[in-house]
């Protein structure tokens, strides 16, 4: 059976940044899970509070997590970790069934796609600590990370806890959330998350909160691109983490069900469907884009979606009364 140091040995081969191992205790933050729970913080997420007991007790012995780092560099309108080519699901998905096989046995992996506490065990194998904004964040590499662990019933020599936080006094993720989601450090109500908003709501956006998503179409990284510990963030060398060029909104508003699965099949972005997306294109126009975005948010009022007609609805009123007050031509074109 593989060693200790073998299994990181092949974690880093895989391309894995950062590995550690933890034991298969329940997780130290298990109390306040339930306790977000029980608050109603997690919003639409239902799958968040089903197989509770198997989250706050994971089915292993040893638990080896890993962090691949997913730095791209800009990324105005999409959030980073979906900007790219190909869902890091797939990506990370394949590493850690290399890595699994590896190790052998019954071991079992999990990238976003089980009961699993990743960011708790991630902090207690010693590869980072959480921080404020409760995102992961690592002293050599920031916080741009994808987590991912590998359940094993074998017992595995347990590396050192991160046992401390490094955020001190610097409450920056804190102030520069939009919606104001971090509602104290270490405690988000994912209701108001951008983040949430974009992807995992379903329905109608919020009236109030659609201005404050701003030109946010796909996720958010405020809260993260502001963290100091991202100095030591490098640029990753997974070529499907590269950010793509991305049309024009108003030609992405424009298309089918066909356009937008051809576009974006593969990709975090293809998993809130046209209709999804085509809502959250037009909040982002309704709150960056002057009258030349009327033509195309017109049609967009007609489509055959409900929720992508009332969301351009609201972007062409929003941009006729901003270009009234500023006396625009053209403002009821």
């Amino acid at each position: 059976m593989p060693s200790s140091e073998s299994i990181k040995t092949k974690a880093h081969a895989l391309g894995f940044d950062l590995v550690g191992i933890t034991t298969g205790n329940p997780p130290a933050h298990r109390e306040q899970f339930r306790q977000w729970l029980a608050d109603g913080f997690h919003g639409e997420m239902g799958y968040l509070a089903r197989n509770v007991d198997r989250r706050v007790a994971p089915p292993a012995r040893s638990i080896i997590v890993v962090g691949l780092n997913y730095y791209t560099g800009d990324s105005p309108l999409v959030a980073r970790y979906a900007a790219g080519t190909r869902d890091y699901h797939d990506v990370m998905g394949e590493k850690l069934r290399q890595l699994a096989e590896f190790i052998g046995g019954n071991a079992k992996w999990y990238v976003d796609t089980g009961p699993i506490l990743e960011r708790d065990l991630a902090q207690r194998a010693g590869i980072g600590f959480v921080g404020k904004h409760t995102n992961l964040i690592s002293r050599s590499h920031g916080n741009w990370l994808f987590l991912g662990v590998v359940l094993t019933t074998r017992e595995l020599p347990a590396d050192e806890p991160q046992e401390r936080t490094y955020c001190g006094k610097c409450t920056r993720c804190i102030d520069v959330c939009p919606t104001r989601a971090i509602v104290a450090p270490y405690r988000l109500d994912a209701r108001l998350c951008i983040s949430y908003l974009t992807i995992e709501l379903k329905g109608a956006i919020p009236v109030e909160l659609r201005p404050l998503i701003g030109d946010h179409l796909f996720g958010c990284d405020d809260c993260l691109e502001v963290c100091p510990w991202n100095r030591f963030a490098r640029q990753s060398p997974v070529r499907e983490f590269r950010q793509r060029e991305m049309p024009a909104l108003t030609e992405m508003l424009s298309w089918d069900d066909a356009k937008f699965r051809q576009f974006f099949a593969g990709t975090p972005i293809y998993r809130i469907k046209r209709r999804g997306f085509l809502r959250n294109v037009c909040v982002v126009l309704g709150n960056t884009a002057g009258v030349e975005a009327l033509p195309a948010l017109n049609r967009a009022v007609l489509d055959s979606e409900p929720l992508i007609r009332e969301h351009a609805a609201w972007a062409v009123e929003r941009i006729r009364s901003q270009a009234q007050r500023e006396k625009v031509p053209g403002a009821f074109a």
